[in-house]
């Protein structure tokens, strides 16, 4: 069996999606029916953005770090607060550190920005970790071959 170089070369890739339940948020979702299950819709990543997400965990230490010699003069609520903004407090470990970049990144709807990735981790730890093992999964198994596109007018 042989590989296909260049088809694989002039295929155009789609990220793989899925909506996963989160019955537990249901009463932060807008619209809904009742009995209705909301679902939160995440995708595969691209390589990059995978090298990205595990920046972030090797870097998790090194901007506690800077924080706090930035923040070293202010009030502990100050660092506090900063600290919880970013998700980099002393007590995130590594790999809480890459699950929220991946989660940033993953999110397709709804959106999800550092301080909700944060805020959902706190509070809501087993959606947050069902989240980004789907992520996890997509990432995996690859992007998907998209249909080609057509090769002129159609026919009459």
């Amino acid at each position: 069996m042989e590989f296909d170089r260049k088809k694989f070369e002039q295929a155009r890739f789609e990220p793989r999606t899925e909506e996963v339940p989160v019955p537990d948020l249901a009463g932060f979702f807008s619209g809904l029916a009742k009995k209705e299950v909301p679902g939160w819709k995440v995708r595969g990543l691209t390589g990059p953005e995978l090298g990205q997400c595990n920046e972030a965990a090797e870097n998790n230490r090194k901007i506690g770090a800077i924080l706090e010699g930035l923040v070293g003069q202010s009030s502990k609520e100050i660092k506090a607060a900063i600290k919880e903004l970013t998700g980099n407090g002393e007590a995130v470990p590594q790999d809480i550190a890459k699950r929220l970049s991946m989660l940033v990144i993953g999110s397709v709807d709804p959106a999800v920005d550092r301080p909700l990735a944060v805020r959902l981790c706190e509070y809501y730890p087993i959606e947050f970790f069902q989240l980004t093992n789907k992520i996890t999964t997509l990432t995996g198994q690859g992007h998907m071959p998209g249909k080609p596109p057509g090769s002129g007018k159609a026919k009459k």
